[in-house]
């Protein structure tokens, strides 16, 4: 089973997703690939970092409404083992950290130098809108951060970060994550564990059907 997963690094319910997934694929057991797809919320620059919780305040139209929101996203993510604390996550556009996953891949630690991103996102407070900070996050999970820090400084990875959006796009994909298995089943948002495992059974049952025919 082929599941490719358009997200963006700093959708928390893209983390969560994330987690669910995990967990879902290891309990389906059966032969699963997973690669992450760029998507970007906001494709807008973002001069300096500034605090979440400033910017998704002024989004959501008042400080109360955000903060049941933040609280609310923070408590399921807790149930699944993540710690997500808005009060140190910083906006950043997330182009570059794309890039950066695109890199990783290309080494075989997609999925780790997405989790390493992620956490420095929501957990740590890191602006992952600085290359040097992306260098030094794909250093922290043993890949070459002087490597990372040319890369980055680079035009390199572009391209295959816009063929994603560019094909997204094409899928009519607004919302992430989005789950696209085998090419022709789609799964949006993140489904709990359990509902992940019930798709992946079924989806199993049905390309089996077609094999047999």
């Amino acid at each position: 089973m082929d599941i490719q997963i358009w997200s963006d690094v700093v959708c928390p319910w893209c983390y969560i997703g994330k987690r669910r997934l995990e967990n879902a694929v290891r309990e389906f057991g059966g032969d699963v690939t997973v690669t992450y797809r760029a998507y970007q919320l906001d494709a807008s620059p973002v001069p300096q970092p500034l605090p979440i919780k400033q910017v998704m305040t002024e989004k959501f139209g008042g400080t109360e409404r955000a903060e049941q929101m933040f609280a609310h996203v923070a408590g399921i993510g807790a149930d699944e083992g993540l710690a997500l604390d808005f009060d140190r996550a910083l906006a950043a556009n997330t182009f570059a950290a794309h890039r950066l996953i695109a890199w990783a891949a290309g080494q075989q630690r997609q999925a780790d130098m997405l989790d390493a991103l992620q956490r420095a996102h929501f957990t740590d407070g890191v602006d992952i809108g600085s290359l040097p900070a992306l260098a030094g996050l794909a250093g922290s999970i043993g890949l070459d951060a002087g490597a990372a820090l040319a890369y980055l400084e680079s035009d390199a990875g572009t391209s295959a970060v816009e063929t994603d959006l560019a094909e997204a796009k094409e899928l009519g994909i607004t919302s992430v994550p989005t789950f696209v298995i085998d090419g022709k089943y789609a799964v949006q948002g993140a489904q709990d564990t359990a509902t992940l495992v019930a798709a992946f059974e079924e989806i199993a049952r049905r390309e089996a059907v077609d094999v047999g025919r």
